[in-house]
C-alpha cells in the first residue's frame, strides 16, 4: 500500500468519526445531523473499506471486504424505513471484523 492510499484511509476514517459523533450529540438541524449519522458516514466507511481491502493480509477477506464496503455505501442510500436498510450495519460489522482479524502480525524483538 502506497502512502497515498494510507493517507487517503486515513482521512476517510477520521471524517467518518467526525460525522458520527456530530450526528449522534445532535449538533446541527435533524436534517444535516440524519445525512452525517446515516449517510455520510456508511459512505466513508465503505470508501475506507474499498481503499483497505487489496492491502489485507489474509487474501480470503479482499472480495468479502469489497462486499463489505458496497453494502455500507448501497445501504447508505436506501430508504431509513426499508428492511434492507439493515444491509449498511452488516457491511460494516463485516468490514471492522475482517479488519481486525486479518492485521499483520507483529513479531517483538527481545
Amino acid at each position: 500500500m502506497n502512502t497515498n492510499t494510507t493517507t487517503l484511509q486515513g482521512i476517510l476514517s477520521i471524517a467518518a468519526l467526525i460525522c458520527i459523533v456530530v450526528g449522534f450529540f445532535n449538533l446541527f438541524s435533524p436534517e444535516i445531523n440524519h445525512f452525517l449519522y446515516d449517510k455520510l458516514f456508511y459512505i466513508l466507511i465503505g470508501a475506507s473499506f474499498f481503499l483497505q481491502a487489496p492491502t489485507l493480509t489474509n487474501k480470503n477477506f479482499i472480495y468479502p471486504m469489497y462486499a463489505a464496503a458496497a453494502l455500507c455505501i448501497v445501504g447508505a442510500f436506501m430508504k431509513p424505513d426499508s428492511q434492507l436498510a439493515v444491509i449498511k450495519t452488516i457491511g460494516l460489522f463485516g468490514g471492522v471484523l475482517m479488519s481486525i482479524f486479518s492485521r499483520p502480525k507483529l513479531t517483538r524483538n527481545q
